[in-house]
């Protein structure tokens, strides 16, 4: 569920980006060591009272989010004298949470870090994450119902653990080529299901202008989407067995392998380097090759809307209602930092889901603020009615679907991702290819669960 831009601009790179104020000499105390605000390693010092206890934090993101982000973490050290927080930006997710896990192991990590939830979740089964229940109880300025419950819900284990805070929402929208839908005669305010949009595909197809009349993005999500979206679920109500076989499931991926490969209204891009097909998807919709595009809710910062449009995700047929996934990132604070440190991080944490920096974080990069109160906020108040596309991801948040915990590690995802090449590449039938992911998955489960 990565936005295209979220790693490509930033694959094989690592910055070491400080928190500087350029040629101060005061310093930071961290745990027996020093650091100057300009981020240089000074040694070891008593404590005094102009130090500040530094906050070393670990994240990803495309050009536009990484310098958002260092705005705000500016903006958060010029605030208050108490901490300092330093940022090292590592290429994605996945690598984030590799190099998390070796740095845990050699005493050499972070004191926050920003995770896809599932990889929050595994580190906290793993006691390698704090458990932020008892400090958000004891903060009287902490309210949970501050923000977008299907979010927040997903750094809960269940159990009563807290293992994060979401630092922002992402979900995938449909974005239709204004012009394509005006010239087949199709009012976007109409499709209300994916019948409806496979018919305004068809019509725009058949006007000659445009190639396609819609291209999903290629992967498993849009899939999963629509399957949420028509009653599906991973897992049955036990936990025991997997289910992405069902009915349910094969009535969606079989729709859109016809789609595809039989009535050739649909089509996706795949393969080349990094995100390059999601740039080719892209591409076509502003090029008038295709009629539009399902997308992320993070796309929106780099999309030109005289030339498109964004409206939900629809729901499967007129029986169902539409729950496409509500994906949360979450902050994790490092469970084997100082109490210091930890008191830090959530401080920084709280500053940057604040309404004033959700605001400004959304109107950015087109993610889904997690604050609720960002509504009420007066700028993004005037951004949203002048760029009302803004409002569709997060609209569509409120009632979407999230994503189970997978105790397989992604097993099962990977075998969702392996069916989803054979319906959409390869035009296998659903029945077969998602039979033969449910077999994959279901011994992963099995083997995780000791079964």
């Amino acid at each position: 569920m990565k936005k295209r831009f979220l790693s490509v601009m930033m694959a094989g790179t690592m910055l070491a980006m400080t928190v500087a104020g350029c040629g101060s000499t005061e310093s930071v105390s961290t745990s027996g060591k020093t650091v100057s605000e300009a981020g240089e390693n000074t040694g070891v010092t008593n404590s005094t009272s102009s130090e500040k206890v530094e906050v070393e934090f670990w994240y990803s993101g495309g050009k536009t989010a990484v310098g958002v982000v260092q705005e705000i973490v500016d903006s958060y050290n010029a605030s208050q004298d108490t901490y300092v927080v330093t940022t090292v930006t590592q290429a994605d997710y996945g690598e984030t949470y590799e190099k998390l896990q070796a740095g845990i192991a050699g005493n050499a990590a972070p004191d926050l870090v920003l995770l896809d939830k599932g990889s929050a979740r595994s580190l906290s089964d793993k006691g390698l994450v704090a458990d932020l229940a008892e400090r958000m109880s004891a903060d009287s300025e902490f309210d949970e119902a501050d923000y977008v419950s299907a979010f927040f819900d997903q750094v809960k284990d269940g159990k009563g653990k807290i293992f994060g805070i979401p630092a922002y929402g992402t979900t995938q929208v449909l974005y239709y080529n204004i012009a394509a839908f005006k010239e087949a005669g199709v009012d976007p305010q109409s499709i209300k299901t994916w019948q409806d949009l496979s018919q305004a595909a068809a019509k725009i197809k058949a006007g000659g202008t445009y190639t396609y009349g819609w291209e999903p993005m290629w992967g498993p999500d849009n899939l999963v989407d629509a399957a949420f979206s028509n009653g599906g679920t991973i897992f049955s109500e036990d936990g025991q067995t997997v289910t992405i076989n069902s009915e349910e499931w094969v009535e969606v991926w079989e729709a859109f392998r016809t789609w595809i490969h039989e009535d050739e209204t649909m089509a996706i891009h795949s393969g080349g380097q990094g995100w390059e097909y999601w740039y080719n998807t892209i591409d076509d919709v502003l090029l008038d090759v295709a009629g539009g595009y399902t997308g992320s809710s993070g796309d929106q910062a780099d999309l030109d809307f005289s030339i498109v449009g964004a409206i939900e995700q629809p729901a499967w047929d007129e029986s169902t209602s539409s729950k496409p996934m509500a994906v949360a990132l979450t902050m994790s604070v490092v469970a084997s930092s100082s109490e210091e440190e930890q008191a830090g991080a959530y401080d920084f944490m709280k500053y940057f889901t604040n309404v004033e920096n959700q605001a400004k974080w959304s109107m950015a990069t087109g993610y889904v603020p997690v604050n609720l109160n960002v509504m009420e906020d007066a700028a993004y108040q005037a951004y949203t009615a002048e760029n009302p596309q803004a409002l569709v991801p997060f609209n569509q948040a409120s009632h979407g679907s999230v994503y189970p915990f997978d105790p397989t590690s992604g097993a099962i995802y990977d075998a969702l991702s392996i069916a989803a090449d054979k319906v959409e590449i390869d035009g296998i039938s659903a029945q077969e290819a998602l039979d033969e992911a449910q077999r994959a998955a279901q011994a992963a489960l099995d083997e995780a669960l000791g079964n």
